[in-house]
Formats: C-alpha cells, sequence, structure tokens
C-alpha cells in the first residue's frame, strides 16, 4: 500500500497570531521536517497543504503574504501543495484525486492544529477508506478558551482561566478519539527510526 504524509498548515500564518507563544510545539518545523525526509527516503508521496481564507484581510488571506510555508520546510518538485479554504483538508481541495492518481491507501497526518484541521482531516480519511496514521507529535495547537468565554481577552487572561482547555488536554482529547475508531497514534521517533 503507498502512502502519503500529509503536511496541514504548517504555515506563516500561525506564527503571526498572538497566541502562537503558547503553541504546544513550537519546533513542529523540525518534527515535520524529520517526517518529511523519511517519507522522501521511503518513496511515500508528500503533500502540503495551506490554509487560506481570501479577503478576510487576516493572517489566513493570501494577500498578506503569510500563507507560506514556515521556514525550513520546501516541497521538493513533483509534491503536490493544495490550499483549503475548510477545516478539513479533502473538502475544498483535489486532494483526493491526487492521492487516488498516486495510488495511495495510507495516509500519515501531521501539522497544525491538532484537534482542528488536522483531527478533521483524519476523521474524513478514515470514512474516505484510507487507513490513517495520527503522528501527535507532529502536530501543534493552542489552549482553546471556554466556548462561553468573553471575546477580546488577552493571552494571560485565556491561560489563567481554568476553563481554557490546555494543549495537553487537547493533544489526549485527539487521541482518544481519533485511537482505535479513525486512525493509529504513532511518534515521529517510530516512524523515522531516530
Amino acid at each position: 500500500m503507498k502512502t502519503a504524509l500529509v503536511v496541514i498548515d504548517v504555515q506563516e500564518s500561525f506564527r503571526r497570531l498572538p497566541n502562537w507563544e503558547a503553541v504546544s510545539n513550537p519546533g513542529i518545523a523540525d518534527r515535520v521536517g524529520r517526517l518529511v525526509a523519511a517519507a522522501r527516503e521511503n518513496g511515500d508521496l508528500v503533500v502540503w497543504v495551506l490554509h487560506a481564507e481570501p479577503g478576510s484581510g487576516g493572517v489566513f488571506d493570501p494577500e498578506l503574504g503569510h500563507v507560506r510555508l514556515i521556514d525550513g520546510l520546501k516541497p521538493e518538485p513533483g509534491e503536490p501543495v493544495v490550499t483549503k479554504t475548510s477545516h478539513n483538508a479533502f473538502t475544498t481541495t483535489n486532494l483526493q484525486q491526487v492521492l487516488t492518481r498516486h495510488g495511495v491507501g495510507e495516509l500519515v497526518i501531521s501539522g497544525i492544529r491538532t484537534e482542528q484541521c488536522c483531527e478533521t482531516t483524519a476523521r474524513v480519511g478514515s470514512d474516505l477508506g484510507y487507513e490513517v496514521v495520527f503522528v501527535t507529535d507532529a502536530t501543534a495547537t493552542h489552549p482553546i478558551e471556554h466556548w462561553q468565554a468573553p471575546a477580546g481577552r488577552s493571552l494571560a487572561e485565556i491561560l489563567a482561566d481554568p476553563r481554557t482547555l490546555s494543549t495537553d488536554e487537547i493533544t489526549a482529547r485527539t487521541e482518544y478519539a481519533l485511537a482505535g475508531r479513525f486512525a493509529r497514534i504513532a511518534t515521529v521517533e517510530e516512524l523515522t527510526g531516530s
């Protein structure tokens, strides 16, 4: 079975957000880079996914120039780059056609945000019939404030609120939700041997 490493939203946009200083994995580009190197060595397909919100005026608006991979990550010739406008990497892209064209049956998921775009892509991929490997330590997320919290709070206020979900809680919840249902949980070390 052919494997594709899907790198989701490891892009400069996130580093421009005020909550980046609370990100769970600030060195995500290094971990993803290790996965990319191993995938290339194995002859696996590497697919790069970027998130865009055209016309929004925010950090995900392509016009501002932040919808690009974090420095240190670069597609090689022939590696597909798809741009999505939804949470999962399938709905608003040609990702499934790319995977079908390459005969892919297994997806290795990495990227930013663990519980949002990465988890959603894993779930959709599983529902579409792919075997999914979720590399939690090659994902990153931010603390999530309570859905009833007032808007516009500072990062310090969000982090001080006991109702805020920590990155550890988010990561654990994602693993519980995916494991044995939608994906197999793996680590960078397990997949790269280093």
